[in-house]
């Protein structure tokens, strides 16, 4: 997948948090936050309106294994 570089705040206690998430699943932090995004669109039902044709098939992939693990966590 296709990455952009960017620039975000984050509190320092969500910060900790992503830190210690991230170190405890062996991913980087840019990773975590990635994937908890996603997880968190997902369960608030976002749903892309166009995606774009490049990473349309990768963010499916992505969202379909969101809501498998949300699903797994009942």
């Amino acid at each position: 997948m296709a990455t952009r570089k960017v620039t975000l705040s984050l509190d320092s206690g969500a910060l900790e948090f992503a830190e210690r998430a991230a170190k405890a699943h062996g991913i980087s932090v840019s990773s975590w936050l990635s994937k908890a995004a996603r997880r968190e669109a997902v369960r608030t039902g976002y749903t892309p309106q166009r995606p774009e044709p490049v990473f349309a098939e990768s963010d499916e992939a992505e969202r379909s294994a969101a809501e498998k693990d949300l699903r797994a966590q009942g």
